[in-house]
């Protein structure tokens, strides 16, 4: 069962799952240098060849363990760690295309996220994904992490903000890495880096332009909100807790999820699992926090009209 499951109070949400439909499975095969698929290997840009399960992919298979799990609903999105949103025009094109189509078509208990193209970024577009049943807009954390990415960003941005829906802040393609190193090693440091960099970005250059902004950090944000004190001794300020910002907790346990609380609350924290590369958790924090984190938290994320329109629009898929 999923972790974040309260017995009492059903209906728990996931915001950070990964599946590819067939469709971008093909585009993937059908390219001949990173992002791109060999059988069922995937090859990207600085990092190891990885052997890729196809069960993590099979729609009918996924939907199953989602509701084994107790989810009433499980956002996917594009994960911004294959580098797509930054491909050349009519590569990224393509495989956009691909994974849009066939995220709308995935069955109950999914939704998910639009993603964007950022050669160009096209605010009539996110309209439409939004029109299409998107509920909101993954961007790699490698896009915002300075003024000049936010200015970038900023056309999208207002479209989340104008339509009250969420921004997700996921890892982006990890750049060059030294050589030799484990397969672990882009998740335990570049993505960590980057979302650590993101955190403060969005502090300084993110909140003061978009104040209404909703956003949601990928695994607990690095851990940046555990650097409050250093920040305050630094001269950066004390931090305060934003009620329009989320962290998933994706790949942490009792340990850091406890620590994070204690210095956000935990109206902060919503369940993300990052299936298929990382399983629910065990998390010892009592009822009351795993509801939170589960059901509520989540639903105001999302906006709680919104939750139920995409789960029937997954459910008439």
């Amino acid at each position: 069962m999923n972790r974040f499951r309260n017995h009492r109070t059903p209906g728990v949400i996931d915001v950070h799952q990964h599946l590819w439909p067939p469709g971008l499975v093909d585009v993937l095969r059908a390219r001949t240098r990173p992002p791109c698929l060999r059988g069922w290997t995937l090859a990207l840009e600085d990092e190891p060849d990885h052997v890729v399960d196809p069960r993590d992919h099979d729609a009918d298979a996924r939907a199953a363990l989602a509701l084994e799990d107790g989810l009433e609903l499980a956002l996917v999105s594009l994960s911004s760690a294959l580098g797509i949103e930054t491909l050349p025009a009519a590569e990224a094109a393509e495989l956009l295309e691909a994974y849009h189509e066939g995220a709308l078509a995935l069955p109950n208990p999914f939704g998910a996220w639009a993603a964007a193209w950022l050669g160009a970024p096209d605010p009539a577009d996110l309209h439409r994904r939004f029109d299409e049943g998107f509920v909101g807009l993954q961007l790699p954390a490698t896009a915002l992490l300075d003024g000049a990415g936010y200015a970038h960003a900023a056309s999208l941005l207002e479209v989340l903000e104008e339509r009250g829906r969420p921004l997700f802040i996921h890892p982006g393609a990890p750049g060059p890495q030294p050589a030799a190193m484990p397969a672990w090693w882009p998740a335990l440091v570049p993505y960590v880096q980057q979302m650590h960099a993101a955190w403060f970005a969005f502090r300084v250059h993110g909140r003061p332009a978009h104040p209404e902004l909703r956003v949601c950090f990928a695994l607990l944000a690095g851990l940046g909100p555990l650097h409050g004190e250093r920040l305050a001794a630094r001269g950066g300020g004390r931090s305060s807790v934003d009620p329009r910002v989320f962290l998933d907790v994706s790949s942490y346990g009792t340990r850091a999820i406890d620590a994070t609380v204690r210095v956000l609350g935990v109206d902060a924290l919503v369940n993300g699992s990052d299936r298929p590369y990382a399983a629910p958790v065990e998390v010892d924090l009592g009822d009351a926090v795993l509801s939170a984190v589960g059901c509520s938290n989540p639903r105001r994320l999302l906006d709680p009209e919104e939750v139920i329109d995409v789960v029937d629009v997954a459910a008439r898929a």
